[in-house]
């Protein structure tokens, strides 16, 4: 069974802190890349968790634990104080993490081009005096540095990203790899963005399933209304992190389109084939079907058990 392998630590998190995580039954952790769509998924399981109450304030209840911000004390004390079913994010690869038998793990992939497009608009929606009220919070440690906008052009940026492995944030592929090598253990559920477009109430009832949370006709409804995305732009201040100042027009920009394939008429041809090969090179060929498509193929192996 897979244990932590090594620590990582960068500018955005610290790994260390999962060390002396106390695990509960039924904790679950999310995890992913940036601009994957953790956001939405934090708030399916809130939604699930609290039977489709409206005024949930994920941003308050499921920290990004390894993150630099804020510091270690206040989200451990945050998280030891709430009785009900907790849920964290991480984006550390699995190898970085202390996994436990006790939780459920939900990984949210996205295709990397459309990551790297929402990242583009991701770094325009922060406010110009987003680091000043980083600065000011009484938990701040100084650590988090906001990214400047980009100056270049988005496709100029996805070529950065690509050539130097997710710059300006961290590298990519190896946390893909190290989730899809979990895929087949019973508390690792994969999740992608495009099904949760394509077929939301599938999807709701999928992680409601493997979390093991009855869902009701009228529950299911309450929570669907609560997870579209045009319903949480409208609240954005009960999901963005780092609260809606930190964003621009009040926190609904961090949500922007939402869409997946606005690459598609932007990516040379030149570039989108050096992509298509580098996604299979770095994951191969099963893996990068899933991360393109969402479908895991029908050669998918059986379960082996419990991560632990």
């Amino acid at each position: 069974m897979p244990s932590k392998q090594r620590e990582y630590s960068n500018r955005f998190f610290d790994s260390t802190v999962w060390n002396d995580f106390a695990f509960r039954d039924d904790d679950v952790v999310i995890a992913s890349y940036a601009k994957a769509g953790t956001t939405w998924v934090q708030q399916i399981v809130a939604q699930l968790i609290f039977s489709g109450a409206e005024e949930v304030e994920v941003s308050r209840l499921s920290p990004w634990f390894d993150s630099v911000y804020p510091d270690k004390a206040t989200k451990q004390r945050l998280l030891a104080e709430q009785r009900h079913r907790r849920f964290v994010k991480t984006h550390l690869p699995a190898d970085a993490l202390v996994l436990s038998e006790r939780a459920r793990y939900l990984y949210v992939g996205r295709d990397a081009r459309d990551i790297v497009w929402s990242l583009y608009d991701h770094q325009r929606a922060v406010s110009a005096d987003a680091q000043a009220r980083l600065d000011a919070e009484p938990s701040s440690n100084g650590k988090l540095k906001v990214m400047p906008p980009p100056t270049c052009s988005v496709e100029d940026y996805f070529q950065t990203w690509m050539g130097a492995d997710g710059a300006p944030l961290w590298p990519f592929w190896e946390g893909v790899r190290s989730w899809w090598a979990l895929r087949d253990y019973d508390n690792v559920l994969l999740v992608h963005y495009s099904a949760l477009l394509h077929d939301l109430p599938a999807q709701v009832l999928r992680i409601a399933a493997f979390l093991d949370i009855p869902l009701d006709a009228q529950c299911c409804e309450r929570v669907l209304a609560h997870c579209s995305l045009d319903y949480m732009r409208a609240h954005a201040a009960r999901y963005v992190p780092q609260g809606t100042g930190f964003w621009r027009d009040g926190g609904r920009a961090f949500f922007n389109q939402g869409l997946n394939g606005r690459w598609r008429d932007r990516l040379a041809p030149a570039v989108d084939a050096a992509y298509r090969q580098r996604v299979v090179a770095e994951l191969g060929a099963e893996c990068a079907h899933w991360l393109a498509t969402g479908d895991i193929a029908s050669a998918a192996h059986a379960s082996t058990g419990m991560v632990a």
